[in-house]
Order: structure tokens, then sequence, then C-alpha cells
């Protein structure tokens, strides 16, 4: 079957189409998405501000438009960190729904890490034995740890590099004080709970997904995208403390020149940097792999697990 699968995140909306069966790969067949930033678009209050609702509303019509032109039997549709923490989100839901007839799904902090671990599993597979994910999203991370297919620990943190740019990094390029200043409230939120994985004791193999991470280790020299899923990408702390004060030091134009950095989230890459740098040295993480499914593809694989077999 043709299924969809629109998620509304906190950088980008995203509609995914894929050829998917149960026993079987999902294998992309169509892919659709807007920036929308809407992690950056909260007002004082915490609210997704009026023309933030439109274009989010014009963007989902034209997803669908977009799933009905390629023949999607279905679309699963949710929402991440930012509708999920904007203050007047029952608000935009109920406008997204009567406007689009669109039931945005609102998955939890802990859903969103849980589900981007199943995908990282089915990945991997089994041999890769005790398996610790880390997720950047526009706004928030992700991280979980296990050994079967639903992880021991999953937790979600509000250290999502869109967030973390609007509130903390102004300036261009970025302030001295302000990149000190975020560098300590990101460990210190990581801190809080690394006791929680840790008592699990070491994994096997560690692996990350998002644009984000992407985005880094092609800038440590990772292979780029135009060659191909399978090619392996690995990202070392070694590398990332190197590129940190550098990244610090460059104008968004200067990022957005880098290898692999889009010019949409140049802005983001250095939050996206001192998320990653404080999480692989709190959890301990010498290096770690890219993995090219996320999110998305674990909403896919929850779906057909949950299709009659015929």
């Amino acid at each position: 079957m043709r299924l969809g699968v629109l998620d509304v995140g906190s950088n980008t909306v995203h509609l995914l189409v894929v050829d998917a069966h149960p026993g079987a790969r999902p294998l992309p067949a169509h892919s659709h998405k807007a920036e929308l930033r809407l992690a950056e678009l909260l007002d004082e209050r915490g609210a997704i501000a009026p023309g933030g609702v439109e274009r989010l509303i014009a963007t989902v019509r034209d997803a669908l438009l977009a799933a009905e032109d390629k023949g999607c039997e279905e679309v699963l549709p949710f929402a991440t960190s930012a509708v999920r923490e904007a203050s007047n989100a029952d608000a935009v839901l109920a406008r997204v729904k009567d406007e689009t007839g669109v039931d945005l799904q609102v998955l939890t902090g802990e859903e969103e890490a849980r589900l981007t671990f199943l995908a990282a599993r089915r990945w991997f597979g089994w041999s890769a034995g005790k398996l610790l994910l880390l997720d950047i999203g526009g706004g928030s991370l992700e991280v979980a740890y296990g050994i079967d297919e639903d992880p021991d620990a999953a937790v979600s943190l509000p250290l999502g590099a869109g967030r973390l740019t609007a509130g903390w990094l102004p300036g261009d390029p970025a302030d001295t004080a302000d990149v000190k200043a975020l560098r300590r409230h990101v460990r210190a939120q990581i801190a809080r709970t690394v006791g929680e994985f840790s008592r699990f004791g070491r994994p096997d193999h560690v692996v990350a997904t998002s644009k984000t991470f992407k985005q880094l280790a092609r800038i440590a020299g990772a292979p780029g995208s135009g060659e191909g899923l399978y090619v392996q990408r690995i990202l070392t702390r070694k590398s990332l403390e190197e590129w940190v004060p550098r990244l610090a030091a460059m104008t968004v134009p200067e990022r957005a020149a880098l290898p692999g950095v889009s010019e949409g989230r140049a802005g983001q890459v250095l939050a996206g940097a001192l998320v990653a740098e404080g999480a692989m040295d709190l959890l301990g993480v010498e290096e770690l792999e890219i993995c090219p499914w996320a999110l998305r593809e674990g909403v896919i694989l929850r779906r057909l697990d949950h299709l009659p077999e015929h």
C-alpha cells in the first residue's frame, strides 16, 4: 500500500510518501517539504503567532494535495514539540482540523524517542546489540537506550537546535558570552538524565538521527548524501570538539558555505553542535553512526506492525 506520513516538526512540515507492506522495508516514493520554523515563530506568550498558523494551514493543504496526487491510501499526520508546547496548541489543532480535515496527532517527547528508536533498531538490526540513540530536532533532543525494539529508557529534553538558537544566540556571529551560557545550560539539562542511562551499562552501538547530526557529520568529513543511504557515516566527539569553536566564530552565510549545510539550517547548526557535543561528552560517547531512518520511518513501521496479515 502507499502511505503518506505528514510530520509537522519544529523546523519543517514534511510529507514522506512510501510504498509499504508488512515485513518489507518502506520504499520512499516522494518527499514534499516546507520550512516553517514553528519553533522560532512563538510569541512572548509561547503561542504560535497568527501568521504562523495561517502558513501551517496552507502548508498542510499543499501536503494533502501532494499525497492525493501520489495516490496515498492513508496519511498519518503528527506534530512534535513546537505544536506540543505552544500555549495555543489546542486552538491551532482545532483550526487545522476545521480548515483542512487533518486531525494532527501530537506525540509526546517520549513517544518521539520511542518511535525514532524503533526506526533505528529496524535499520541496524539485532546484531547492533544494546543501542543508544540521539536525535536533535528543531525543538527537542531525544535520547533512548535499549536492547529490544522498545527502549528501556527514553527521554525528551527542550534542547532543539531551532529553539536554542532563537532563545540564546541572537548575534551573528554569535557572542562569546552567549555561546558559553548556552553551553552551560545544555550540559546542565543533559546531566540530569545521565543516570537514567548509565545504570544500563555501556551501549554496544551509538547512533544518531536528524538533519542536525547529518550536517555535523558531513562538516566533519563524512560522505555526502549523493553517495547513497548505505555508506557508513561516522561522527567522532574529537572532530565535533574541534568544529564547535570554528562554527561559533563564523557568520551564518559562512556556515551555509560548509559542505552539507543548507542555507535554511545554517543559523541553527552551532546550537545543534553544542547539544551534540554535550550529549556525547556527558554520555561517554566517543563516536556515533548516522542512521538514515528516524521518526517518520518509526511512525510508518508502527502502522505496518498493526496491519492485519493477509
